[in-house]
């Protein structure tokens, strides 16, 4: 059974950009496409679908959503099977329940006008945060198309100090799309830290970057041999590492890990690359 790409859609620049990214997905990994809208979204407040309706903005319904994209979707994949749905229920619910029998979930920032392509909807992070399965959030430039290995040629993961479910399927989207593959390991060195230390024995950075080399490749031994690897650690916060990789990325891929005695935490390095990346991000809960 291949289970679906599901994308959320309002109406919005955003939303309607997410499903080009989210068809391109569904025919590299020769899945179907669901389309998603919930009534409860804001109404749609952009000039652009309306002009392409051809009738006011005020005018558009859940049927115009759905048809124009609908015709997005296909309009570079004809034979991609596609199925939509319409429900009055919030978005958030609708999205999680849908995430439970999908294999990711794509949504836009849901930014409007000037700042579209800076902020982040509360539905977006929201699911994020909580869905079972991974979920892109497609900043940046919308012409980056999953599509032919992307404009680039280039991902992006930030990787942890063991093998992921991020680095798994970060390494699956480069060998799908005949793209290359950065593995950043980002590395501090607190400030308490000196030569003085009795574990320190020697320049401290140098220690603590052989530290991130080390861990940047235990958590790489299960990638495939024939991925394009490049490795690389970077002294810094990962948050600011990432977000500077991310200009040079067709997708940034970052982990989630699993819920702990507090419920779904995304972390702060998450939180600020799907406000901050040059590029559309995807989050992907661990599953070990």
């Amino acid at each position: 059974m291949y289970l679906p790409m599901v994308v959320g859609v309002d109406g919005s620049e955003s939303s309607l950009g997410a499903v080009d990214w989210a068809a391109d997905e569904a025919a590299l990994h020769e899945v179907p496409l669901r389309i998603v809208h919930a009534y409860r979204w804001d109404r749609y407040e952009g000039a652009s679908l309306a002009r392409e309706l051809g009738k006011p903005s005020g005018h558009v319904t859940t049927d115009d959503i759905l048809a124009v994209a609908t015709r997005r979707a296909r309009r570079h994949h004809p034979d991609l099977a596609v199925t939509t749905e319409a429900t009055a229920e919030e978005p958030e619910y609708v999205l999680l329940r849908e995430a439970r029998n999908a294999s990711a979930v794509i949504l836009g920032t849901r930014g409007r006008g000037e700042l579209a392509g800076l902020l982040l909807g509360s539905v977006s992070l929201t699911v994020a945060t909580m869905a079972d399965c991974p979920v892109v959030v497609t900043r940046g430039d919308h012409d980056d198309r999953a599509a032919g290995g992307g404009r680039r040629g280039r991902i992006v993961v930030g990787v942890a100090d063991a093998p992921t479910a991020a680095v798994r399927f970060a390494c699956e989207e480069v060998r799908r799309r005949g793209a290359a593959l950065d593995a950043v390991r980002a590395w501090r060195c607190p400030t308490h830290d000196t030569v003085d230390h009795p574990l320190l024995a020697g320049t401290p950075e140098r220690l603590h970057e052989e530290r991130a080399a080390k861990e940047l490749e235990a958590a790489l031994a299960d990638a495939p041999a024939d991925v394009r690897l490049r490795r690389r650690t970077a002294e810094g916060p990962a948050s600011r590492v990432l977000s500077a990789a991310s200009h040079e990325a067709d997708l940034l891929v970052v982990g989630r890990r699993r819920p702990g005695q507090f419920g779904h935490r995304l972390g702060r390095v998450a939180h600020t690359l799907l406000h901050h990346s040059a590029c559309p991000v995807a989050v992907v809960p661990d599953t070990t």
